[in-house]
């Protein structure tokens, strides 16, 4: 048998201390928590980079229940960015991850400009931090509520600020609800974004027809899970077009074969989210899923795969 194939990718290669991962499967913001509590059940030190769940400035109790609930293929949640605050993710979660081998990255939120500048200074020379990940499907309270994804001029202008206030490498998460993505995903890169993640979730609703009323305890939530992944696999082939900076896909993967088709669309790397709810194993069984791919089809080298799909499209 022949040498195991190569698999650990560069997340920012332009930036000057570099994003390396192991591998390209990543744990999606939200889902494993900060990582630690998910740690006691599952080796995750095997995987390429966790993302923690949304820090702000503030702790934040989040949205009214219920918060979840289940769909065909899928699933809305509206939890309302609850976290405990980046003071107290400093203090109590970092030194953890300090002692880790897997890199952790942290997603990041505000109401305005100012806010995600703020997180992201905080985090700045912090042990155990990786990387920041800016969540852009925020409303800007500043501009009367819209969210700062979906405007190429407010995206622009909070991933210009977070790059500012930090040395560590950047990555813009975009959100699906907007008329052009390619549009916003070229004006994050140009304000100097180092990889973009996409797809965030997508606006949904659901009603329970017994109480006559929205299941959801806020009314909206995002839809995630293997609904929403033919949208997302097309954000990733069509800003794959247009940027140069690595791209991460997400958005329904539930296996290996998912995730090599955002590789071959056009991702360096892809966010497991909403399988890992039902499958704690999964991100495991996705790597598998790819080395195994590779092994069958004599690839030695993942990054030979990223982009192929789109060769004489």
């Amino acid at each position: 048998m022949g040498n195991p194939p190569k698999l650990s990718v560069q997340l920012a290669p332009r930036h000057h201390r570099g994003l390396i991962l192991s591998n390209p499967v990543m744990i999606a913001a939200g889902i494993a928590g900060y990582g630690t509590e998910f740690d006691e059940i599952r080796d995750i030190q095997k995987l390429g980079a966790v993302i923690c769940k949304g820090t702000t400035l503030a702790p934040r109790e989040g949205n009214a229940q219920p918060r979840l609930v289940e769909t065909a293929s899928g699933l809305l949640n509206s939890v309302g960015l609850e976290n405990i605050g980046v003071d107290a993710l400093i203090r109590e979660k970092a030194p953890v991850w300090a002692g880790w081998r897997v890199p952790v990255i942290v997603n990041i939120a505000g109401e305005t400009t100012d806010e995600y500048a703020a997180v992201a200074g905080k985090l700045e020379g912090v042990p155990g931090i990786s990387g920041i990940e800016v969540n852009i499907s925020c409303p800007n309270v500043s501009a009367g509520g819209m969210e700062f994804g979906v405007a190429p001029k407010l995206a622009a202008a909070v991933t210009s600020a977070v790059k500012s206030a930090t040395s560590l490498p950047v990555i813009v998460k975009l959100s699906p609800n907007v008329t052009d993505i390619k549009e916003i995903a070229s004006a994050v890169e140009e304000a100097g974004a180092d990889a973009i993640s996409l797809i965030n979730t997508l606006k949904g609703m659901a009603i329970d027809i017994d109480r006559k009323r929205p299941y959801l305890g806020n009314v909206v939530g995002g839809l995630s899970g293997p609904a929403i992944k033919p949208v997302a696999l097309h954000m990733v082939f069509e800003v794959a077009r247009v940027t140069h900076v690595p791209l991460i896909g997400c958005g329904g993967i539930i296996c290996g074969r998912d995730a090599l088709e955002f590789i071959m669309a056009g991702a360096t790397a892809v966010q497991i989210g909403t399988a890992g709810l039902t499958s704690p194993d999964i991100y495991l069984t996705i790597l598998e899923g790819i080395e195994h791919f590779m092994l069958d089809n004599g690839i030695e080298d993942v990054r030979e795969l990223i982009g192929v799909a789109r060769h004489g499209s």
